[in-house]
């Protein structure tokens, strides 16, 4: 009887170190396949750094093409914005009417604006028409706030320019004085203007006409 209990234990036990050893090499199995799916992405993982290394340059190369492209743009809108309404050559003199009275003066500017650099007179261009005026190789872009000049426009003399903006043309010097732009000449001759927008003022659109024509 002892025997038989002895000899069933033995059994028992042995199932028993069986069922263990197959579990233990089968979730040996499970482990090795969970290592091996987790190993997986890692040795790829460094194409995949590459790649978002890649990504950041890719995308700065993006940037800075849209950028280009834009200022492109923008500089094609300004130029055609810039393109002259009208332009043509002219003898011009110069002018400084703040009411003063120097140099016969009749006072303040016609447009309503006070005197200042850049503001030039015409015989009959619509007040506050933007203009600019080139001559050896300097340019200034001012408006119309003024007429003038008077008899001379009639001897082809069509734009009066302020004091500073026509000694900066003949030199590129400042004036001796509001009054006096410092040089023996007193006029400029091929003057080259261009109309960049047409004033709201009073006045002619087109070629410049004499004053009181």
């Amino acid at each position: 009887m002892l025997q038989k209990r002895a000899l069933t234990l033995s059994l028992v036990g042995a199932t028993a170190l069986a069922a263990l050893s197959t579990g233990v090499v089968a979730n040996s199995d499970a482990i090795s396949q969970a290592a091996n799916t987790v190993a997986a992405p890692r040795q790829g993982a460094p194409a995949a750094a590459l790649t978002e290394a890649a990504t950041p340059q890719a995308a700065t190369a993006d940037r800075k093409a849209d950028t280009k492209k834009a200022e492109e743009t923008k500089k094609q809108v300004a130029e055609k914005k810039a393109k002259a309404l009208y332009a043509g050559t002219t003898t011009a003199s110069y002018f400084w009417d703040d009411g003063s009275g120097v140099n016969g003066d009749t006072g303040a500017p016609a447009g309503g604006k006070p005197m200042q650099k850049g503001l030039f007179a015409s015989p009959s261009w619509p007040l506050h028409t933007k203009v600019k005026v080139t001559y050896n190789g300097r340019s200034v872009t001012g408006f119309v706030g003024d007429r003038g000049p008077g008899e001379p426009s009639h001897r082809g003399v069509m734009l009066d320019l302020d004091t500073y903006t026509f000694r900066y043309l003949f030199d590129g010097k400042k004036p001796k004085s509001k009054y006096n732009a410092g040089v023996g000449a007193g006029h400029l001759k091929g003057v080259k203007y261009e109309v960049v927008q047409w004033g709201k003022g009073a006045g002619k659109k087109g070629a410049p006409q004499p004053f009181g024509s």
